[in-house]
């Protein structure tokens, strides 16, 4: 019988108080005497201590086998052989004292073998049957469980135990020095060379390097943990989705670093130049770094001049690593699977040895399993497959995208001790667009910003100095000075073909072709280029080596920048006198920068009839890229220019918003064109940022580009166009190129989104705000890097605003509007609120509770007869404004309750106002300012016929003005005018001569929104 079922028929209760009475009472203590304390010592029915007899234990032992026995269900054993049993089991319990050993080293045995040794030292029973000697070892196992549960509860077991476990590992500890002392350390040679070589690796490959590019003053290599940034590559997963929806392959992209994170093996693919070689370097000193792995970089057009490819003990012997290594040191370490080993440039070499490379691979991957594995190639340099079948997980080098292209240009320039060059080069980099088409790569970044530094701070003017370094590099200096060799075409073959395929792409509006018509056309080509090969192999080697041809897709082929593509395209066009072609798609915006290189390429006279012919359509877009093609620093005929310059001195620089508008149709040609802010006056700074403005959604970063040079603008109406142009822009950007920098002298900020919210939070405190939307009090807090410093507060279409008390964190509020926010539940608690606008409020009612309002603006229906019945009678108003809705039932009735009224201001009506209604106003002792909105004047011209004299007006503003209204019936009644100011509507010029002398000796001022 087991022991579990046993305890069904013995409860633990009962067993366990039977057990304990064996052993003498607990004293405390950690038995630490030099005699272990023995179960002799501990049980009560031996030596002097002796409480219990064998009669006594008899008795214990006949309480177990009864309460078993007489439990209900099958007894366990014949009745007759209950005596037996009895005495078997009391020998096996007096067995306990004569035990050689303590509580301690008892639990360490378990109750198992306790109850095995009891039945070897207790005298062996004779003839119990099967049943029975099965049911005495089960009552002997349960009485040993409960005996060592009663030694863990002792107070002294813990204490001893922890003792005797510290000596133990003291005699350990003592053996195992001195094992060491004796025996000499495996592995300390390899560990003193590890050490060096992974200091010398992160020396080596510690720096950045361009090729290819004459520079008289700016270094060629820069510090790696400086200049290096993070690009990103995509690879193919296969998706897992629930049964009922179909999964399949899905494009991911993830930290190029991290490639070896998930995977052993990679075969990362890149253009040229997008970054696969400072992403080894990058691995490799970052595992130096960590000392997360042993780096291996091998550049396979390093490893393959000798011949035979080497193996591990060869590897750093190949590199031209200067230190020598231990005797099977890199076996030792690939073989415990601590290799990081990273193979540079597939593409680099011949296309025969590439097999026997992939050989070579496998047989170092198959010998010494458990290490990472990095392979780089360029795109097309083999098949997609090629490593699939042995593990190796696919990915591709991303483009650098725009906030890439900032990090990379501002880590040039502190490695380069440049910064004074940053700024106008992300300028240009925003605002000229084939620029920042060809900025995508690390390669080409670098080359930028190194030509940029070395001009001073200025790129050509025209970029065909730039595209002609580039060309050059890519083409043939940055494989020989990698030591790659000389190509089978030279540079200029390589160009004559290369811009046939960019003219005919241009000629089809594409950017991409088929490979049988490339190659067509490459077969054209060959007998001018000499070109060994046929037109197959010809066009491979540009796909594999030129750095400007790829292939994005089986079967698909295409130029890398389509800023290339319009460069040779326009070059070809010029060379074969295609200018008519030219001109015919001069109305075509896809075309822009291949005139405007054209014009470049063109011989003085071709270049002249370009640039008549443009500005002969006399149109603003065409106007304006003959402007922007002076840009290229080329030579023009003087009267030809002075034409271009004098057409378009019309359009730039803006002068009035409606010009501005104007202006951005031409596109985002006219961002490069924008000048400012120097020299130009007010109304010309704010028509160029509304130009820039309404280009944001177009082309944001030109138009970030213009905008960020107004950020410190004085001029008021500047910075609200700037402020207003946030939701067009990147909210994170905007706020940190413009927002922050700006002026916020009564310049109120609207945020609309959680974007927006997130940007609000990281910048200086703003005093006005506007919140558009269903945004929580919560958020809108959390949006707030100081509540206290907030003011003046709009709210529009918030629903989520329930509770206005919650605004109490804006300690310093004083003026809030709310426009189609139901609630004015808690505005009560709003104590230095002095300045309240309202509309859409579901119970209006609230309002007569507020005693500590001065202004009041009210633009919704007041359900009552007269002011006072809704208003907060109890203010003491001195402003109020009264919207189009807001009299209809009231008219001014109660008006005159609020003395203290110095400015009223109507809105359009719905309602005439009456006799009765100015006499309200005639009640108002402090009124000085008074102001009508136009609608009044021309829609309900008995309202002014009904005004009587009030010669306590002293400032009169007329709103939202057409601009011919007749103002006449108003001089009488307003004798005492001191200020006239007339409000246009935007867009809706008022004519300044129809009111001149109108209002004897005042001044008019006109506010021409």
């Amino acid at each position: 019988m087991d022991p579990a079922v046993l305890g069904s028929k013995l409860a633990s209760s009962l067993m366990a108080s039977l057990v304990r009475k064996l052993f003498a009472p607990d004293a405390p203590g950690a038995g630490l005497t030099d005699k272990p304390v023995r179960l002799s010592s501990l049980v009560s029915f031996r030596g002097e201590k002796r409480t219990l007899g064998e009669k006594e234990v008899r008795a214990l032992a006949r309480r177990m086998v009864t309460a078993a026995t007489e439990s209900p269900g099958e007894p366990p054993f014949p009745a007759d052989e209950e005596p037996a049993v009895i005495d078997a089991l009391t020998a096996r319990l007096l067995a306990l004292g004569d035990l050689d050993m303590d509580d301690v080293q008892a639990v360490h045995l378990g109750h198992w073998e306790l109850a095995r040794t009891l039945a070897r030292t207790a005298p062996s029973p004779t003839g119990l049957s099967t049943d029975a000697g099965y049911f005495l070892d089960s009552a002997t196992e349960w009485a040993c469980l409960q005996i060592l549960e009663f030694f863990t509860r002792r107070s002294t077991f813990v204490a001893r135990t922890l003792v005797e476990q510290t000596r133990n590992q003291a005699v350990l500890i003592a053996k195992t020095d001195e094992l060491l002392s004796r025996t000499p350390r495996p592995g300390a040679a390899d560990r003193a060379f590890e050490r060096r070589y992974l200091q010398h690796i992160a020396d080596r490959h510690n720096h950045i390097t361009i090729y290819g590019i004459d520079l008289r003053d700016s270094p060629d290599r820069w510090p790696l943990e400086v200049a290096y940034l993070s690009l990103e590559a995509t690879t193919v997963e296969e998706r897992t989705l629930p049964e009922e929806r179909p999964a399949g392959p899905l494009t991911v992209q993830l930290p190029a670093e991290e490639a070896l994170l998930t995977h052993d093996r990679v075969l990362l693919r890149g253009d040229a130049g997008s970054g696969k070689t400072t992403l080894v370097q990058w691995l490799a000193v970052t595992a130096a770094g960590e000392l997360t792995a042993i780096p291996f970089v091998l550049p396979l057009r390093t490893l393959i001049r000798a011949g035979a490819l080497p193996a591990p003990a060869e590897f750093l012997t190949a590199v031209s690593c200067p230190l020598t290594p231990p005797q099977g040191w890199a076996e030792r370490v690939l073989a415990a699977g601590q290799g990081l080993i990273l193979i540079d440039g597939l593409d680099e070499i011949p296309a025969p040895d590439r097999a026997r490379t992939r050989d070579w691979l496998l047989a170092l991957i198959h010998a010494f399993p458990g290490n990472r594995w990095l392979l780089t190639s360029r795109p097309t340099a083999v098949r997609p497959d090629w490593l699939a079948a042995e593990g190796f997980h696919e990915l591709l080098l991303a483009p650098m995208r725009r906030p890439e292209v900032a990090t990379f240009v501002h880590r040039w320039h502190t490695a380069a001790g440049a910064p004074e060059y940053e700024g106008p080069l992300l300028d240009s980099l925003r605002t000229k667009r084939d620029l920042a088409r060809l900025a995508t790569n690390p390669l080409m970044c670098g080359l930028i910003c190194a030509l940029h530094r070395d001009r001073r701070g200025y790129l050509p003017r025209g970029r065909e100095e730039l595209y002609e370094a580039a060309l050059t590099m890519l083409l043939t200096r940055r494989d020989r000075e990698r030591g790659l060799g000389e190509e089978e075409l030279g540079e200029n073959a390589q160009l004559e073909v290369l811009q046939r395929l960019a003219y005919a792409l241009v000629l089809s509006a594409r950017t991409e072709m088929d490979v049988e018509t490339a190659e067509r056309i490459v077969e054209r080509c060959l007998p001018s280029i000499s070109a060994r090969g046929d037109a197959v192999s010809v066009l491979r080697a540009l796909l594999l080596r030129s750095g400007l041809l790829r292939q994005p897709a089986l079967g698909v082929v295409d130029f890398v920048h389509r800023t290339f593509q319009d460069y040779l395209g326009a070059r070809y066009a010029v060379e074969e006198g295609h200018l008519d072609v030219l001109l015919s798609h001069a109305d075509d915006t896809q075309w822009e920068d291949v005139i405007r290189l054209a014009v470049t390429h063109a011989r003085p006279r071709e270049r002249a009839l370009l640039l008549k012919q443009l500005l002969a359509r006399e149109t603003p877009r065409l106007t304006l890229l003959a402007l922007s093609s002076l840009e290229h620093d080329t030579v023009v005929d003087a009267a030809v220019k002075a034409s271009v310059e004098s057409q378009a001195a019309a359009l730039i620089p803006p002068r009035t918003t409606a010009e501005a508008k104007t202006l951005a149709e031409a596109g985002p040609l006219v961002l490069e064109l924008l000048p400012g802010p120097d020299g130009l006056t007010a109304e010309e700074a704010l028509a160029v940022t509304v130009t820039a403005s309404v280009l944001g959604g177009e082309e944001p970063d030109g138009a970030l580009a213009v905008l960020r040079r107004f950020r410190e603008h004085p001029d008021f109406d500047v910075r609200r166009q700037l402020a207003g142009t946030w939701n067009r822009l990147d909210a994170e950007e905007y706020a940190v190129e413009v927002l922050d920098h700006l002026d916020r002298t009564d310049l109120y900020l609207t945020c609309a989104s959680a974007e927006q919210r997130a940007a609000l939070g990281r910048m200086a405190p703003w005093p006005f705000l506007s919140f558009k939307g269903p945004h929580s009090v919560e958020d809108i807090l959390a949006s707030l890097p100081a509540p206290e410093a907030v003011t003046d507060l709009d709210l529009f279409d918030n629903p989520l605003l329930t509770d206005l008390s919650a605004l109490l964190p804006l300690s310093s509020l004083s003026r809030l509007y709310m426009i189609g926010c139901p609630t004015l539940d808690g505005l009560d608690r709003l104590t230095a609120l002095a300045n309240l606008g309202l509309s859409e409020i579901d119970d209006i009612s609230l309002l007569r509770s507020l005693r500590q309002i001065s202004s009041l603006s009210v633009m919704q229906e007041l359900p009552s007869s007269a002011l006072t019945d809704s208003l907060p009678a109890d203010s003491r108003l001195k402003h109020l404004y009264l919207g189009s809705e807001s009299t209809k039932n009231t008219g001014l009735r109660g008006l005159r309750h609020w003395t203290t009224l110095t400015s009223l201001n109507l809105a359009p009506l719905t309602t005439a106002l009456t006799v009765a209604d100015w006499q309200e106003v005639t009640e108002l002792p402090e009124l000085t300012n008074l102001s009508l909105n136009a609608r009044i004047i021309r829609d309900f011209p008995h309202s002014i016929e009904a005004m009587p004299e009030l010669p306590g007006i002293e400032v009169l503003v007329i709103t939202n003005m057409h601009g011919a209204e007749d103002l006449s019936r108003l001089v009488p009644r307003l004798p005492g005018l001191r200020s006239v100011t007339l409000q246009g509507n935007p867009g809706e010029p008022i004519f300044a001569a129809l009111y001149e002398g109108l209002f004897p000796g005042v001044q008019i001022n006109l506010d021409l929104r």
